[in-house]
């Protein structure tokens, strides 16, 4: 039986979309078990991975090779995102004295385009390039919120398949979050861990979806008596992104 066209190209990436997410070296047994596919379709796969030079292995394990680092080094000094946005949430971060992230949904993931550390301890699930599910947690819902209706609902059919009392829990909280215009979590992901996050727009207009969102994150300890402060911050450096992009966009018209 023929493969169906473009099929091969889609085993390809959900390997190194696999490799990528997983934040760490892969067997062949996990790779077959995150992928779903047959280990000698695997096996082909990783074979024109690893000759292109996308993936490495090391004793039996794969992980992104040295061109996908390239292709990572590539985007941090061509994402047009990133650069109208590192400079406010660094000084976001220094004023808070907290970390402060820039999040993008993928699929039904949250991935973490930048983040600015915090100089004190702070055990969270972001990092720079690691993704989190698209579900729990401020950043989560600010991207769900804020996002294209259409790609929203059809997330949310995939993560609530047989779930509707859930599912209409979170379009409800959705609805409360985009009114406010900004979302505040506690403990939803990393337990100890308070966050707000804020959408960022590229086009003006409530009606424009977000193109990412911002999310300040800090240990419930250090919240106390901070917190309207923090929201006001946050929102404020959310509006000043999207501000600069319209303003970019408008120029480049």
């Amino acid at each position: 039986m023929q493969d169906v066209p473009g099929a091969g190209a889609e085993r390809i990436l959900l390997v190194l979309a696999s490799l990528a997410h997983h934040g760490k070296a892969m067997s062949v047994r996990e790779l077959v078990g995150k992928t779903g596919l047959a280990q000698s379709t695997l096996y082909r796969q990783i074979a024109l991975l690893k000759r292109w030079g996308f993936v490495s292995e090391n004793a039996g394990r794969y992980a992104p090779g040295p061109v996908s680092l390239q292709l990572a080094l590539s985007f941090d000094l061509g994402s047009h995102l990133i650069e109208a946005s590192r400079g406010a949430i660094e000084r976001l971060a220094q004023s808070s004295g907290e970390s402060v992230g820039l999040v993008v949904a993928v699929k039904e993931q949250v991935v973490c385009l930048e983040m600015i550390e915090s100089l004190h301890s702070l055990r969270c699930s972001f990092e720079k390039g690691r993704a989190v599910p698209l579900k729990a947690g401020a950043s989560a819902k600010s991207l769900l919120a804020f996002m294209n209706e259409r790609r929203c609902a059809d997330i949310l059919d995939t993560m609530f398949a047989g779930d509707e009392a859930g599912r209409a829990a979170l379009i409800a909280q959705l609805a409360r979050i985009r009114e406010d215009g900004y979302v505040v979590s506690d403990s939803e992901v990393d337990p100890g861990v308070w966050g707000v996050s804020a959408p960022i727009f590229a086009r003006a207009g409530r009606t424009s979806p977000s193109v990412a969102s911002i999310t300040l994150m800090a240990p419930v300890t250090r919240v106390a008596g901070r917190e309207a402060a923090l929201i006001d911050a946050t929102r404020r450096t959310a509006r000043n992104i999207s501000r600069r992009l319209q303003t970019d966009r408008s120029n480049d018209a």
